[in-house]
């Protein structure tokens, strides 16, 4: 009874303090958030479409040099593509912590 009452009154004095953070935004930021957005999803679609092109092509025809040109230019794209998506990473002491903690606590 006494871990979960613990466990109730911590998880209550955590969500307090992040919704304190999260209420401290300002409306500019997210009109600008939302602009860029929409801007990389607009980009991320035309190099989505050239992957497209590059991979409907017939390469039989082409030279070596010409060969390498395309897979240089596939993988500007891919790293654009991951640069523009973005992506929450955890490293894996990171992740260790987390459980570990998760396994205290629960």
């Amino acid at each position: 009874m006494k871990k979960i009452f613990f466990c109730l009154m911590t998880t209550c004095m955590l969500s307090g303090a992040m919704t304190t953070t999260v209420s401290a935004s300002n409306a500019i930021a997210t009109t600008t958030t939302s602009t860029t957005k929409a801007n990389e999803a607009a980009e991320a679609k035309v190099l989505l479409n050239r992957l497209y092109e590059i991979k409907a092509m017939d390469k039989s025809d082409i030279g070596p040099s010409e060969k390498s040109e395309l897979r240089t230019e596939v993988q500007t794209i891919r790293t654009q593509l991951a640069a523009i998506g973005g992506g929450v990473y955890i490293s894996a002491g990171a992740l260790i912590v987390i459980l570990i903690l998760l396994i205290i606590f629960l």
